[in-house]
């Protein structure tokens, strides 16, 4: 491990790992990102970057606390890497310490993860994500971003997702502050096996006409329709 650094990155530099490697397919928002090298060879990234959703910001522990929120939003390695990831990202944490965030991250079910990189280095589980449509915009573009105006007859499946919180703070007490403001119900580890996928390849959408779509879990009011 010791031919192993960490470094932050610029967008660029994220964007062309990422793109060629992770499953989503779009370019995140990034506000902070992490480069792992092993001998100046880039093994592995990770960024942060705010939510896009108001929301999530102001569901996790209040209004108060919204600007704090942020989102691990991508993370990704090399296919030949064997070092742990979550050593990786334990690194990126204590680095980011000082800028006093509440972080989000999710592992999606869609994918078979369970989230186990962030259960090792201990973020609270805080259960899962309903699943639930949004409007199709094509391009495998995320629903926020049709700036066009044109409403689709398509809507597209999102899947559910393991919803983990990290309260990366410089004292104790900050954290305990946060704990206490919390909304969500701290929950046990999900376990079960993990799937991985071939690096490069990219999830597509379920994609369904609109007025047609009357799947069992729609009728049954499973999703957010």
């Amino acid at each position: 491990m010791n031919d192993m650094q960490i470094k932050q990155i610029s967008y660029n530099v994220a964007i062309k790992f990422l793109m060629k490697r992770h499953y989503a397919g779009r370019k995140p928002q990034i506000s902070k990102g992490f480069g792992w090298f092993r001998n100046d060879e880039l093994v592995a990234v990770c960024t942060f970057g705010k939510p896009g959703s108001p929301t999530l910001c102001f569901g996790v522990a209040g209004q108060e606390n919204s600007l704090s929120v942020y989102e691990l939003n991508r993370l990704c390695r090399i296919d030949d890497l064997k070092e742990p990831l979550s050593k990786f990202v334990s690194a990126c944490l204590r680095i980011l310490k000082e800028k006093n965030w509440i972080i989000v991250s999710y592992a999606d079910t869609g994918m078979n993860h369970h989230g186990y990189i962030y259960q090792a280095c201990n973020f609270i589980y805080t259960g899962c994500t309903k699943k639930r449509t949004d409007r199709y915009v094509s391009g495998n573009k995320h629903s926020r971003h049709n700036k066009s105006g044109v409403q689709s007859d398509y809507r597209q499946i999102r899947n559910s997702k393991h919803r983990y919180i990290y309260f990366c703070a410089k004292t104790k007490s900050q954290r305990k502050k946060w704990l206490k403001a919390l909304n969500y119900t701290i929950k046990e580890y999900p376990k079960g096996d993990n799937k991985d996928y071939e690096l490069g390849f990219v999830q597509q959408p379920e994609i369904y006409k609109s007025k047609t779509f009357q799947s069992p879990e729609i009728k049954k009011g499973l999703f957010d329709y």
